[in-house]
């Protein structure tokens, strides 16, 4: 380790590792299967089970009764476990619908019973043996329907500033439309899937989760055990896209199915639950009015929204962005959230961002065709340096206007044809557009362990988990930068719920919060050093 940088330098900033070309550490992995997921996890010394999931045909009612009798003497059968079986499972604090129903169904394919068997195509088979009785209830299943019946959510959603009514009216060129976006189901490479075994009254689960501490706390809190006795591991994830930042219902089954067979069970999530098993993301109803002077700028804007869960969920926020891309004056953005009996809504690919800026750079779009104005140009006179609703708060650094120019530039806008449909190669129409967008930057606290032995070698530690985007190597180029080391010498150890907490694999905060916390263990770790070597902490 070398502590020869000037006292005045960020250590990070030598440019010795980061930004120079290496091969990711977990590539070679993935790319020759040895890079092992949830389902995959195996002790050849071990017998496992096999589960497979029952679930609700109706989409709202009771289970007047369960008739199980087939599927338990069903060939390799080894124990069939229903919701009423089990009796009340608590709910845990992310999530809205219950992940294994009792006998009120709350929407369509709702796990109610896991069939475990020596194989899986064994316990799939008895499955489908397994009859229920149901009594079906009426259910609100359309967001159109129930648009007028919508409330504004628990802790508001309605925010605005000047007199958007006064200022749309007065405006000499306006726009009034409503965008429409149906539910969207996630449907990632690897799906849901659990492997869980129990040793006395500790239960290990190997899974595939965004989020460790957040699936560990409420998967205690679900089957009512201490946390303490809860252990996750998640190395390797086959996508997650915010479905995984929540417990889902394989963790769950594979945990009571594994108590009650008495040896590790694998719960994987076939492809039809997904859609209903999982969050999707709900459809919206979006109505944006926008008002303008002749000169282009934005003298009112509102962005208003609809959008629909089960009792106790949330709205999609698709209004944030509107509240913050552009100038005006006279702001208005509402929410209003439907009660519909749909699977669980929640974040998918962020949470309201890709409806809500959808729907706000069409409008921004056909505004400007309104007023004659280019549409970079449109979006370049009503940037803004401040909060719109709240003026007296500025960015600390904002480029949106650099960003349109140079991509302008370097996508040679100045020479698109103006007319939609004009530009032919071959039977191909080619087309160009543009498109704002940004996110709030949101952040969490974010722990990590480093160790560094006699030998040179760098071991990081934290409960962060790999989605794809590189999490093993940003985290070692990270290690390897502070400590001034090869990174062939740092070994990344993540996924696991032993190691500290870190952010997660959510939204932004992923890799930028994770490497924070790697960065501030690296330099308590370069301070320690110093001090057992007798240098000054900062060289």
């Amino acid at each position: 380790m070398r502590f020869d940088t000037p006292a005045t330098t960020n250590p990070i900033d030598q440019g010795k590792v980061i930004g120079k070309p290496i091969t990711r550490i977990d590539g070679p992995l993935k790319t020759t299967g040895k890079a092992i997921y949830a389902y995959e996890w195996h002790d050849p010394n071990t017998r496992y089970a096999y589960g497979y999931i029952v679930g609700s045909a109706i989409a709202k009612g009771r289970i007047r009764s369960m008739d199980v009798a087939a599927a338990r003497n069903a060939p390799g059968v080894i124990a069939v476990v229903t919701s009423d079986g089990v009796g009340e499972l608590k709910k845990g604090k992310y999530n809205t619908a219950k992940l294994f129903g009792g006998t009120e169904i709350q929407h369509y394919h709702q796990a109610i019973a896991v069939v475990v068997a020596e194989t899986f195509e064994e316990a799939r088979a008895a499955a489908a043996l397994v009859k229920v009785d149901y009594a079906e209830e009426k259910g609100a299943f359309d967001l159109a329907a129930a648009k007028e019946s919508a409330v504004e959510p628990e802790g508001g959603g309605d925010s605005g500033a000047g007199d958007f009514d006064a200022a749309f009216e007065a405006a000499p060129v306006k726009l009034d439309q409503i965008y429409t976006t149906p539910d969207q189901s996630h449907a990632m490479m690897e799906p849901h899937a659990s492997i869980a075994a129990w040793n006395g009254d500790d239960l290990t689960v190997w899974t595939s989760s965004q989020m460790i501490d957040w699936w560990r706390t409420d998967l205690a809190t679900t089957l009512g055990i201490d946390k303490d006795k809860v252990h996750l591991m998640s190395p390797f994830i086959g996508g997650g896209f915010g479905v995984k930042l929540f417990l889902r219902a394989d963790a769950v089954l594979a945990a009571l199915a594994a108590r009650e067979a008495k040896r590790p069970v694998k719960v994987a999530l076939p492809r039809p639950f997904l859609m209903n098993n999982t969050t999707h993301r709900p459809a919206t109803i979006q109505r944006i009015r926008i008002g303008a002077g002749r000169d282009g700028k934005i003298t009112a804007i509102a962005h208003e929204s609809w959008s629909g869960d089960l009792p106790g969920g949330g709205p999609e926020v698709a209004v944030q962005q509107t509240r913050l891309l552009y100038a005006g004056e006279n702001r208005m953005t509402a929410m209003r959230l439907a009660t519909l009996d749909l699977p669980e809504g929640n974040a998918m690919r962020a949470p309201g961002e890709a409806p809500g800026m959808m729907a706000l750079e069409i409008a921004i779009d056909e505004m400007a065709e309104r007023l004659g104005l280019d549409p970079v140009e449109f979006r370049i006179i009503n940037d803004t340096q401040v909060d719109p609703e709240k003026p007296e708060r500025p960015f600390s650094h904002r480029n949106l206007v650099g960003c349109l120019r140079t991509g302008a530039e370097r996508f040679g806008w100045r020479d698109r044809s103006k007319q939609p449909g004009a530009r032919r190669e071959g039977n191909w129409l080619i087309g160009m557009g543009v498109a704002a967008a940004f996110r709030n930057n949101l952040v969490l606290n974010s722990g990590a362990r480093v160790r560094l032995d006699r030998e040179g070698i760098v071991t990081v530690e934290t409960d962060m988990t790999d989605i794809g985007t590189g999490s093993y190597t940003i985290i070692a180029q990270t290690a390897a930068e502070m400590l001034g080391v090869p990174i062939e010498k740092v070994a990344v150890s993540l996924g696991d719920s032993r190691f500290p907490v870190s952010s997660g694999s959510g939204g932004q905060f992923g890799g930028n919060c994770s490497t924070a916390g790697v960065y501030a263990a690296c330099a308590k770790l370069r301070e320690a050093v110093a001090q057992k070597l007798g240098f000054n902490s900062a060289d």
